[in-house]
């Protein structure tokens, strides 16, 4: 196997591993090549469950969950049939991240007018998903290996990216939860101010309150015990 291929796939497992995530594959035009490369990676069994060969268009509906009016209107090879192939093995798989590949590897297109050698990789997770594709050229074993190597880095591509937002989702909730503690205790100390200016410019009590002639504390009108 293509020494490049297997280091990808060595980065990605890197990246499961860390996280102790897990992965599935969703395969059409590869026939399992994927797998085979994951599953070559010693301790795959701790990461890695199961995975689908769908070649037709009745095991992608079957298996997969991949929508029919959608194959039979658009055929297998586009963004949202690989979308719907990588959710639909992760749902069935319980799997944290999937992978799809659907394509034409060749050397002819059957039944298709799209070129041969096109591919699309789907990559999903519990909060998000994508599609990517790209046009390779070579012999269909080439094209297969080609399209392999395109899944993988694309996967690592969109971990990466994830991992970014991720970052930047969580700095942004704690910015927030400083500046929401910063304002509470500005609204606090301005309370606490007002309070005190309020007490400070009022008299201690009223006179106005008093009876004419007396004194706070005038005791006159107590009767004293000769006891």
């Amino acid at each position: 196997m293509d020494e490049e291929v297997q280091a990808l796939a060595a980065r990605l497992v890197r990246r499961l591993k860390q996280v102790e995530a897990t992965i599935t594959v969703a395969e059409s035009c590869t026939g399992g090549l994927l797998t085979s490369i994951l599953t070559d990676i010693s301790g795959a069994s701790e990461w890695f469950n199961q995975s689908w060969v769908c070649y037709s268009y009745d095991s992608k509906v079957d298996e997969l969950d991949v929508d029919r009016e959608l194959l039979e209107s658009k055929g297998a090879v586009n963004a949202k049939v690989a979308i719907q192939m990588a959710k639909g093995a992760m749902l069935r798989s319980g799997a944290d991240f999937a992978i799809s590949i659907t394509g034409i590897a060749g050397p002819v297109a059957i039944n298709s007018n799209k070129p041969v050698g096109l591919v699309y990789v789907g990559i999903a997770s519990a909060n998000w998903a994508n599609a990517e594709s790209v046009q390779m050229g070579g012999s269909r074993l080439d094209n297969k290996i080609s399209f392999a190597h395109f899944a993988l880095k694309t996967a690592i591509d969109c971990w990466d990216k994830a991992k970014v937002r991720q970052k930047v989702a969580i700095e942004e909730t704690e910015k927030a939860a400083a500046d929401a503690a910063v304002a509470l205790a500005k609204a606090d100390a301005e309370r606490s101010r007002r309070a005190a200016e309020a007490s400070a410019g009022a008299p201690w009590q009223d006179e106005s309150s008093l009876e004419s002639g007396k004194a706070v504390g005038d005791d006159s009108d107590i009767a004293w015990s000769d006891d």
